[in-house]
């Protein structure tokens, strides 16, 4: 069985310190914690730029310090995300275009989304996550045009299918790159059963991840890993190892992820084998 790529999305948006004490904020806490989790296994780090008090920011000469700060310290790939809500289209993509990261995070598709709480009876962080097909055309072509990577997120069966038209435009070429994002309300269940039907319904000879959220994140790794995907762990998506024990760092996640794939038979992909794998460029690239 292929060797794994272990992504780590280091520190997402919603997040806080608040929340979980390590979450990254500063470019140079991030660029530690690609250290620390490419040192742990993790051939991709997926990030999301903050500002000083947690908030998003969309700076792009802050994505060009993250960068940076993640390229002195290791050659992992660097993936950028352009998921926001009420941000105009022209800056969501503004980094990836100028920047030119080898991936690129993109939403393939609009949903409710919303965190509840049964304990208070609540939701939280409830809103509607549009991503329009022109949107996501206009994003695709900005990155096509830059050479990179387009990292399809799908929250549900839908944004798979949403490929097909784009992918008939010519606007969407292979080799296509999905993540399936399992666990959030408003979108597909965290289960077995659910992954195994969206992996089902994947373009021929797609690379895939699983990405799931809070604890549910680790019987979905294992199943991924068992089925030949990829997986992807990290503070944005869980902040605990195991029930009752929150992670010190993103490294921490890492390394638990590379243990189940050992254990399972599966070895580790360093950063450069995963280009190899990925058929992106040999060369680690970084800010001109």
């Amino acid at each position: 069985m292929r060797k794994v790529i272990v992504t780590a999305a280091l520190t997402g948006v919603l997040a806080t310190r608040e929340q979980c004490p390590t979450i990254p904020y500063a470019p140079k806490e991030i660029g530690e914690e690609a250290k620390r989790a490419a040192d742990a296994g993790a051939a991709i780090v997926h990030i999301h730029a903050r500002t000083p008090d947690g908030g998003p920011d969309w700076n792009v000469e802050t994505f060009a310090e993250i960068f940076r700060e993640v390229r002195a310290r290791t050659d992992v790939i660097i993936n950028f995300s352009t998921g926001a809500i009420g941000i105009p289209p022209e800056e969501r993509i503004a980094h990836i275009r100028d920047l030119r990261p080898e991936m690129a995070a993109l939403n393939m598709g609009s949903m409710n989304y919303a965190i509840y709480s049964e304990k208070k009876k609540a939701f939280y962080h409830d809103h509607v996550f549009a991503n329009p097909f022109h949107d996501i055309q206009f994003f695709l072509e900005t990155m096509k045009s830059a050479g990179v990577r387009p990292e399809m997120e799908c929250f549900d069966a839908g944004h798979i299918g949403n490929t097909r038209p784009l992918i008939d435009m010519g606007v969407l070429d292979a080799p296509y790159q999905f993540s399936l994002i399992m666990g959030v309300l408003g979108g597909i269940p965290g289960t077995t059963r659910h992954l195994v039907d969206q992996v089902d319904s994947l373009p021929p000879g797609s690379h895939w991840q699983v990405i799931g959220i809070g604890l549910n994140q680790w019987p979905l790794v294992a199943s991924a890993l068992a089925m030949g995907g990829n997986v992807r762990v990290g503070l944005e998506d869980n902040f605990y190892v195991e029930e009752g024990k929150m992670a010190k760092s993103n490294g921490d996640l890492v390394e638990k992820a590379s243990r189940l794939a050992r254990d399972l038979g599966r070895d580790i992909a360093t950063a450069s084998e995963a280009r190899a794998l990925l058929g992106l460029d040999r060369t680690p690239r970084a800010v001109s």
